[in-house]
């Protein structure tokens, strides 16, 4: 590989490719590297010094039974956690119907025609409602209303949010509103302490005739018995589906839900699965309303969100159809019941529950007792409840709850108040839901819901779903800046164990000792990798970190009497998120050109900082560049715009050519987030979960995100910009744990792995396809754009008819006009061997040899394979073939294929034909009544 590279060993190749100013001079200072055995020991050590205790906090967060059938099945299994999103629908049909079904399961729960794929937590997915009315509201003057009874979680995460787009803000009891002077507003249902308001109803309606736009949070485990929030006049239903079976890890991750009106389906933040048709005129799913992604609408968009909760969105909708509709609702009433029965318990011995109307949660008065003391006598019993700066005290049950749970519960207040106590029996007990907020209609009638409550039932329809799907378990996804790489089992296995995936994230800090032991570590080492000094990990996604690191730069002028700085100069080939992050960061964009080597347009950038120098608050770049390349006046850019009073925000979802070899305080800049999902192993999820901490020099550490429920954070942070205070922290074990296996020399050796694999493959495809960007010595970064446009131009052959006839070679296809429309962008990665290069080789030479046939005017484009594929067992088994190519040429271009064939189970998908027929949830079940009978 090296010979074919020009490069005579790795330190060779990495000094013709980094260049000599920004190299790092000194190993990076990392303990050394333990094997798989030593590192599962580690984890189970500090796992051990967590305390689970039994705790009944609530906030949004409750114990879940998750069964292990889906457990084992979908959790633990790589040909779901390896997927990519689905944006090659005909190679994702399996994840991307199992998101339909979650989309249905919310809209039916929350009565609203149109719900996304799922958003990163609840807390976030409030901000993108207040963003949404905003963006859409006529009433600019107006402020935003936000319900005090919400988590305190969520209210910090909408202030920020509203901070950052200077939208007044209001917070109190809806009960006193004057809604005509607000253009939108977020209501409780039930609120955080448990109250599940009679008027309700009546606050919606006097609200809406205010012209007022209304979101409601809510829980979907009560609205199985509870009224939908669509029928009770909402425009917007959001929370998070975590009680349905996802484990709490801390925090996350957990998908949160989000279901509007169908008047809203275009502003609507995240994606949406919908319905099509395939070239075939068969049934198949794809990502709808395309146009609303963010790397399109860049600076206009009304979201950064580029990634969802996909991995949690399935567990959520597969415990929703292991349970059945009726299932759920049992578990609802008994959780409802025993609630109610040791409401009437306290009630007996004189504590007195603040509401009359609950549902799982009760705010309790306790009578002539101080709160310590009943904190105490909890403490003994290692029970964990909540506490009220007003002496009151709450607690939320959960499906985990048994008998002896609610009897320590009762005993605990009854030595309070030394009165004895005793649970009245589980005999019928009326409900303490409002009589007119009663459920009487249906949901989850789609078939379904209704076929797989039997493990085996479901554990076929998981293995039929899984079948529809490509991923790593099948072949490598070289898809440029994604970094679809190996997601080490011994790095994942701990996710399972109750002490790390059971804890409650707002439990005192030392019953998660083991947890901020690791976060510690943690810190260090990506502070040592990025050479930053201090580490938030609350951001839960990149596109979250870049608008956390904006946030951080905003205050950071602000303290220094320079708020007034609001530009922000983001590269034109930047990711979509870039523009769109800072936009909801409440900055203005200006577009910085790239030069005909693809590198940041040196004079464009020095005119555009000196027009702007006095606004200029930062500019946001990717290193390597999202081109492929390390810039080599990178030091003068960051240089450039510090002389300016800006900052230097450097998006790190190229990390993986950093690490080891380089690092962003060594290139300049003062800001970072990085992917973990990429860099870092944490696996993509088939569109999530993802994390995007962000790491600071040390004169912005003092910014960092704080939480109102645990401390942490900056002295002068910026407030919390997730639910959790460090995000999805279950899933950081899975990067602690592999920078732990890699060790110093290990990462800088998958760096520089990287950067051959990238450089072989160029070099092997360069003799059949135009290279768009090479350095001055002709080599790339850790990926590369192999350019198709003339393809287009001369012959009719799109960009998609290659990346659609891969499927039938087993591939993936690579990133599709990014950056630059009509290219493909590979990034091998560090993780593939030579045997999986020279398969993919292989393929890209045959594409190359049907183009061939194409330019000699052999066949036309509308007859070649390309055009016809992917190509379905369907059609290759169709008793006519009436193409003028074979059916071995169709489906079987490829040696390997004839032991091992994964079939694309739909033809090419009609994306025309779905946006204007848009279908998002599954159809009614009348559709279904021949199936049924």
């Amino acid at each position: 590989m090296l010979e074919i590279v020009g490069a005579k060993d790795l330190e060779h190749l990495t000094n013709l490719i980094v260049p000599a100013d920004i190299r790092r001079s000194t190993p990076m200072n990392l303990p050394p590297a333990v094997s798989e055995i030593e590192i599962l020991e580690e984890i189970q050590s500090l796992a051990q010094q967590n305390q689970l205790w039994r705790t009944y906090i609530g906030m949004g967060y409750y114990g879940t039974h998750l069964p292990p059938v889906i457990q084992r099945l979908v959790l633990e299994n790589p040909a779901w956690y390896t997927a990519y999103t689905p944006y090659q629908p005909e190679i994702a049909q399996g994840r991307l119907e199992l998101l339909m079904l979650f989309q249905t399961m919310v809209s039916d729960l929350t009565g609203l025609p149109i719900a996304n794929a799922s958003l990163l937590d609840e807390a976030t997915a409030a901000a993108e409602a207040l963003f949404m009315f905003h963006s859409i509201s006529r009433e600019k003057g107006r402020a935003f209303f936000v319900d005090e009874g919400l988590h305190p979680q969520v209210i910090s995460v909408i202030k920020t949010r509203a901070y950052g787009l200077r939208i007044p803000l209001e917070v109190g009891a809806p009960e006193k509103a004057s809604w005509e002077r607000y253009f939108g507003a977020i209501l409780g249902y039930p609120t955080t302490d448990g109250w599940v308001k009679p008027h309700l109803p009546e606050l919606i309606q006097a609200a809406k005739e205010a012209g007022v736009q209304v979101a409601v949070a809510t829980d979907l485990l009560f609205l199985t018995i509870a009224e939908a929030p669509g029928h009770l006049g909402a425009d917007v239903a959001f929370g998070s589906s975590q009680r349905l079976g996802v484990p709490l890890g801390y925090g996350g991750p957990h998908a949160a839900f989000f279901a509007a009106r169908d008047a809203y389906k275009r502003q609507m933040p995240g994606r949406i699965v919908g319905l099509t048709i395939d070239a075939e005129g068969q049934p198949a799913y794809r990502l709808a309303l395309q146009t609303r992604e963010q790397h399109i609408k860049r600076e206009k968009a009304t979201s950064n969100i580029c990634t969802a909760q996909v991995l949690l969105a399935h567990l959520a909708t597969l415990y929703a159809i292991y349970h059945g509709p009726e299932g759920l609702k049992n578990l609802a009433q008994r959780i409802h019941r025993d609630t109610v029965r040791l409401a009437h318990a306290l009630q007996e011995i004189g504590v007195e529950p603040l509401y009359a109307h609950f549902f799982d949660t009760l705010r309790l008065r306790l009578p002539n007792v101080p709160q310590d003391r009943l904190r105490s006598i909890a403490t003994q019993y290692q029970i964990n409840l909540r506490y009220y700066a007003d002496g009151t005290v709450g607690l939320s049950l959960d499906e985990t709850v048994r008998e002896k749970d609610l009897t320590d519960l009762l005993n605990i207040f009854a030595e309070a108040v030394s009165r004895p106590a005793q649970l009245p029996a589980q005999a019928p007990i009326p409900s303490a839901l409002p009589a007119g907020l009663e459920r009487h209609t249906a949901y989850l009638t789609h078939p379904t819901f209704h076929r797989y409550q039997g493990e085996h039932q479901l554990t076929r329809f998981l293995q039929r779903l899984v079948s529809r799907d490509i991923s790593l378990v099948h072949s490598m996804i070289p898809l440029g800046s994604c970094t679809m790489k190996l997601n080490p089992v011994a790095a994942l296995m701990p996710l399972s164990w109750k002490a790390l995936n059971s804890l409650h994230p707002f439990v005192p800090k030392d019953q998660a000792a083991g947890y901020q032991t690791m976060l510690a570590r943690l810190e260090q080492y990506l502070c040592e990798i990025t050479g930053f000094a201090k580490v938030s990990f609350q951001p839960n996604s990149g596109a979250q970190g870049e608008y956390t690191g904006l946030m951080v730069i905003r205050r950071y002028h602000e303290a220094r009497g320079e708020g007034h700085r609001d530009i922000v100069l983001v590269p034109s080939s930047a990711h979509g998120t870039n523009p769109a992050s800072a936009v909801i960061a409440g900055y203005t964009v200006v577009v910085v050109k790239a030069d005909q080597h693809g590198n940041i347009d040196a004079q464009d950038l020095e005119a555009k900082v000196q027009q702007y120098a006095s606004r200029l608050a930062a500019i946001m770049v990717t290193y390597p560049s999202t081109h492929g390349i390390y810039e080599r006046h990178i030091r003068w850019i960051c240089d450039t715009v510090h002389a300016a009073g800006g900052q230097v925000y450097m998006d790190g979802a190229n990390m993986n050519a950093q690490v080891g070899l380089t690092s962003p305080a060594l290139i300049g800049a003062d800001v970072c987030h990085l992917n973990l999902h990429k860099t870092f192993a944490i696996p993509h999820g088939g569109g999530g979960p993802g994390m995007g901490p962000i790491a600071v020099a040390a004169h912005l550490a003092p910014y960092l995100p704080t939480h109102p429920v645990i401390e942490t954070g900056g002295e002068q942070g910026i407030g919390a910009v997730a639910a959790a205070p460090y995000g999805s922290a279950l899933i950081l074990w899975i990067s602690y744990a592999y920078i732990r296996m890699m060790g110093a020399e290990g990462l800088r050796y998958a760096s520089q792995i990287a950067l051959l694999n990238a450089n072989y493959l160029k070099a092997r495809l360069s003799a059949h396809y135009p290279i768009l960007y090479t350095d001055e010595n002709g080599l790339v970064a850790h990926e590369f754009i192999i350019d198709l446009r003339s393809f287009k131009t001369k012959y009719g052959i799109e960009v998609e008819d290659i990346a659609k006839r891969l499927m039938d070679f087993g591939f993936h296809a690579p990133t599709v006009s990014f950056p630059v429309v009509g290219t493909l962008m590979i990034e091998p990665t560090e993780s593939e061997d030579l045997e999986e290069l020279e398969r993919f080789i292989y393929a890209m030479e045959k594409i190359r040899e049907e183009i061939a046939q194409i330019e000699s005017g052999a066949v036309s484009i509308h007859e070649s394979p390309l055009r016809r594929a992917p190509h379905t067992q369907r059609a290759i088994m169709a008793e006519k073939w009436e193409r003028p190519y074979s059916r071995e040429q169709a489906a079987f271009p490829a040696p390997w294929l004839k032991e091992y064939k994964v079939w694309p189970p739909v033809a090419r998908v009609d994306h025309a034909y779905g946006d204007r027929n848009l279908v998002c949830t599954c159809p009614p079940v009348e559709s279904y009544a021949d199936v049924a009978s």
